[in-house]
């Protein structure tokens, strides 16, 4: 699980009391319940206070956001909103509920011997999976307009062979805790990223 993606879109703005957002906490996060403005959207969490990063409905030196925003000599203050990065658990919870559906769109599927799902396509994003011989999934968040994806999803596929399975100290279905393999694999994204696609020399 690699976050390579340029920087989600977050807005910083200073504020007097009292605050004209609407907080609420969810999932352990603090977040914007009512009140889009100025590029803050309603789901948007609270990521920064006065340039103090946000751990959950704390700030990392320990205070509780809700009460501290509540206080009115806190005030002007500087908080900094944006889309929160998914957590392990989240992320695990996602891969199992895709693992399913795969299975389902397997079975399900008017084509027989039919693979399970490759592509999951919206509007602002494709879901791409590769499934090995072996039955290990490698997936890829991408933009739709992204090229190559089958190739990155491939060469990931190399990388993994070559780094982990090869590696004495990596157990199956455990993370990959192997620094090569996530040099090779930035890498790897990054020549997907500029080019689009791979050359045949990749």
């Amino acid at each position: 699980q690699l976050d390579n993606q340029s920087p989600r879109s977050e807005s910083e703005k200073t504020f007097s009391f009292p605050l004209d957002l609407v907080l609420k906490v969810h999932d352990e996060r603090v977040i914007v319940s009512f009140g889009q403005r100025d590029g803050i959207k309603v789901g948007h969490a609270v990521l920064s206070i006065n340039g103090i990063d946000v751990n959950g409905r704390y700030t990392a030196d320990g205070k509780e956001i809700l009460e501290y925003l509540g206080n009115p000599s806190n005030y002007p203050l500087s908080i900094r909103f944006g889309r929160p990065r998914l957590t392990s658990n989240e992320k695990l919870m996602l891969a199992s509920m895709f693992h399913s559906l795969f299975a389902i769109g397997s079975q399900l599927s008017p084509e027989p011997g039919s693979s399970g799902i490759e592509m999951l396509e919206t509007d602002t994003f494709k879901l791409h999976c590769f499934q090995t011989l072996t039955g290990i999934k490698f997936m890829v968040l991408s933009d739709p307009r992204q090229a190559g994806i089958d190739t990155l999803l491939r060469k990931i596929y190399e990388l993994y062979s070559d780094y982990a399975l090869k590696n004495p100290f990596y157990s199956l279905e455990m993370p990959i805790r192997c620094e090569l393999f996530d040099q090779n694999l930035r890498s790897a994204l990054e020549v997907s990223e500029k080019a689009g696609t791979f050359g045949p020399s990749s």
